[in-house]
């Protein structure tokens, strides 16, 4: 459990929510019911073993944090918890409930051990690919979508460790169950299009042979596509984009815009995953509850074909 001040607020409580769950516990030194939740809850974070973190803080010494909080939810009870995620704020509770109400409440928004166990199956995942040893993080993220076949992130993970050791079999057999369906991970889509480049590519034209129909007639779109399909399966990225702007450019709906579609999912494969967007800024003058979490630094290579993206569209 961490006390939470004004002086910690940013660090220990806004930024730190970004990496876990944390419940402030707004209480005070005359509500009884308060001294009776923080014992439950005190009991309930040792119980989640690290599931969530528990933070109070008194509001008669740190009183503009508790108005604001308090505001933001429209309460005016004591005790007050405020459930942190993301940087932000994003759901609480009033009185001292029970601890079968607490725990339902802890459940909406706190990973279960199973995802915990799978998050850091993946965080080692990452380490081994960062280390060199493909093999094994690619063991283990087949093992994590195993386990939780729902998981869009793993999948996205595991297929792009395989397709980045040329696994291309494998590949497939990852795919194949969210294949057709419609997927909101950005990076399943472009995996699936990367995928189809290098099922292709031991059929396709030779790039010299290529180059000269692209030479001989710069529209020749199907041509020029099969050359960036090819570069896209090499993982010569900026060179797939390259090819596929020239088509863009000239062209943009050709093929029902299977140049954008491709050029799009080149810049996926090519991005880190997105951290966790900054909040909106509080009024000039008050204190910022929801704080400006900080950002991975962006590759400049995909911004910059973004930017190109924009130009060729607009």
């Amino acid at each position: 459990m961490i006390n939470i001040t004004i002086q910690n607020f940013k660090t220990d409580l806004i930024q730190a929510s970004v990496d876990q769950a944390i419940l402030l516990n707004i209480w005070a030194p005359w509500s009884e019911p308060a001294k009776a939740l923080g014992p439950v809850l005190e009991k309930l974070e040792v119980s989640y073993a690290g599931r969530f973190t528990l933070a109070r803080l008194n509001s008669e010494s740190e009183t503009e944090i508790a108005v604001q909080l308090s505001k933001l939810f429209g309460v005016r009870t004591i005790p007050f918890c405020v459930m942190f995620k993301g940087g932000q704020p994003i759901d609480g509770f009033v009185d001292s409930l029970p601890e079968a109400e607490i725990r339902q409440f802890l459940d909406k928004h706190v990973p279960s051990v199973e995802e915990m166990a799978l998050a850091e199956e993946m965080q080692d995942a990452e380490a081994l690919l960062a280390e060199g040893d493909t093999h094994t993080a690619i063991a283990k993220l087949l093992d994590a979508v195993a386990v939780n076949p729902g998981n869009d992130s793993a999948r996205a993970d595991c297929l792009r460790a395989l397709l980045m050791a040329g696994r291309v079999d494998e590949a497939r057999a990852v795919f194949n169950p969210v294949a057709g369906k419609v997927l909101p991970d950005p990076r399943l889509v472009a995996c699936g299009h990367w995928l189809t480049a290098c099922e292709q590519a031991p059929l396709s034209r030779s790039p010299d042979v290529l180059t000269a129909a692209i030479a001989a007639n710069r529209r020749n779109f199907e041509a020029r596509f099969e050359l960036a399909q090819l570069h896209f399966a090499s993982q010569r990225f900026i060179e797939a984009m390259d090819e596929l702007l020239e088509i863009i450019m000239r062209d943009k709906a050709w093929n029902g815009e299977l140049a954008r579609k491709t050029y799009v999912a080149v810049l996926d494969v090519m991005a880190k995953p997105a951290p966790a967007k900054p909040a909106v800024a509080a009024p000039k003058g008050a204190l910022e509850i929801a704080g400006k979490v900080d950002t991975t630094p962006t590759d400049p290579e995909v911004d910059r074909y973004r930017r190109k993206l924009s130009m060729a569209l607009f």
